[in-house]
């Protein structure tokens, strides 16, 4: 997963760069007053998601299955846990009948 993380990021550093460099060399438009830095940034947001979802898609994958197992792992401990309780439970209760009739 952080792999993917840090694959996304870089994606999106490099569109920002570029981005910066066609904005202050006039090819892209400017944003209006002070918000330059924010119509950069949400720009080459715009265009690393597309690029990040084509390009990501086998790692995206991977890292899913990663978190998949992770959950299936994670159950798997939360219903032995629960399976530990119920026998305890049981057991208590059946010693509790049993000394509540000798």
């Amino acid at each position: 997963m952080l792999r993917y993380t840090l694959m996304r990021l870089g994606i999106f550093v490099g569109c920002l760069v570029v981005v910066w460099g066609l904005v202050y060399s006039g090819v892209a438009p400017r944003g209006l007053g002070d918000s330059n830095g924010m119509w950069i940034v949400l720009l080459a947001l715009v265009i690393s998601a597309p690029i990040s979802f084509v390009v990501l898609r086998k790692e995206r994958d991977r890292a899913s299955a990663g978190i998949v197992q992770r959950v299936d792992r994670m159950k798997a401990n939360l219903e032995a846990n629960r399976s530990q309780e119920d026998t305890a439970d049981d057991t208590a209760r059946a010693q509790g009948q049993a000394s509540q009739t000798s």
